[in-house]
């Protein structure tokens, strides 16, 4: 039999084309241009003489050589990657701590998956969430109180912080549905100059429409707060304001009809998350794998998140 040419990168690539249901999606989890990743899949195929999943069909359909490879990744990738843990762990030692801080009220929604799937992988590390919202968790960095802290944007002036990129998203404008704005296909800085914004009660620099469009704009609304989004959407249902939102986070009431988004601008409104803590912690195994998962984990599992 002659040599194989089936690589780790191999293998991974039809785990990323499965998990996130198109080439142009898994070329992004996997950091590549679409031509390397294509270049890939056809190597394979060149070498098998088959066709590895239907081009046709979204999501992707495997055909029994993609399946088999597809059984032999999920067999193999786990022992790769629990190999490169443990060799990490007798190198630099084990155990260690987390402590996150996070900025964001709808954080928990992506972030409690992350963490489950990074106890499962690191078990020795303590992992846990500072209690309470915190308006400067950077600041609990350099205080000794959180170890990571969850953000929304890089302040390039904040000296002795490494950041990490997680992801991207849309952010779209929630609405009753019966509210005339629901006709626009998408809305604009003076369309909320008549109305009532609920939002999370934080100040108005970390809002991104208020930041990023009502600001600049000159437009200053009323606003309504509340600190639950069940809560913030049944105000928006019942006609006693607007709101704007990370679409991952309202997804499940949109499938539902129970309000109507519409994007903010033309080219919609974009937020960013980022992973932030001290120099000293980046160099830790445990760190890096826990920003890749949370960034996979996302990516996959969230509606309209794109990586940084």
């Amino acid at each position: 039999m002659s040599q194989s040419i089936l690589e780790v990168r191999h293998l991974r690539t039809l785990v990323a084309l499965r998990d996130s249901g198109s080439l142009v999606r898994a070329a992004q989890l996997l950091n590549l241009t679409q031509s390397a990743l294509s270049h890939q899949i056809k190597l394979l195929e060149d070498r098998y003489g088959q066709p590895l999943f239907e081009r046709k069909s979204v999501p992707p359909q495997f055909t029994a050589v993609g399946e088999r490879l597809l059984a032999l990744a999920d067999a193999v990738l786990p022992q790769v990657e629990g190999a490169e843990r443990d060799i990490a762990r007798l190198v630099l030692g084990q155990g260690g701590q987390m402590r996150i801080a996070v900025e964001c009220h709808t954080c928990f929604d992506w972030l409690m998956p992350a963490m489950d799937a990074f106890r499962t992988r690191w078990p020795e590390v303590e992992l846990d969430i500072v209690s309470g919202f915190h308006a400067d968790p950077v600041g609990l960095l350099h205080q000794g109180r959180a170890d990571v802290a969850i953000v929304s944007e890089v302040d390039g002036d904040e000296a002795g912080v490494d950041y990490h990129a997680l992801f991207g998203f849309e952010i779209r404008a929630l609405l009753a549905n019966t509210h005339p704005l629901v006709a626009k296909p998408h809305l604009v800085a003076q369309d909320f100059a008549d109305q009532t914004i609920i939002t999370y009660p934080v100040p108005d620099e970390m809002l991104d429409l208020i930041r990023q469009v009502l600001e600049p704009a000159g437009v200053r609304p009323p606003r309504r707060t509340t600190e639950l989004t069940v809560a913030m959407l049944q105000l928006v249902a019942s006609g006693r304001g607007v709101a704007a939102l990370p679409l991952w986070a309202v997804q499940s009431y949109l499938d539902r009809g129970y309000v109507t988004a519409r994007p903010i601008g033309d080219k919609g409104l974009r937020g960013e998350l980022h992973a932030a803590c001290l120099p000293s912690l980046s160099a830790k195994p445990y760190l890096q794998d826990f920003v890749q998962v949370t960034r996979e984990t996302s990516f996959v599992t969230l509606k309209g998140v794109e990586l940084l």
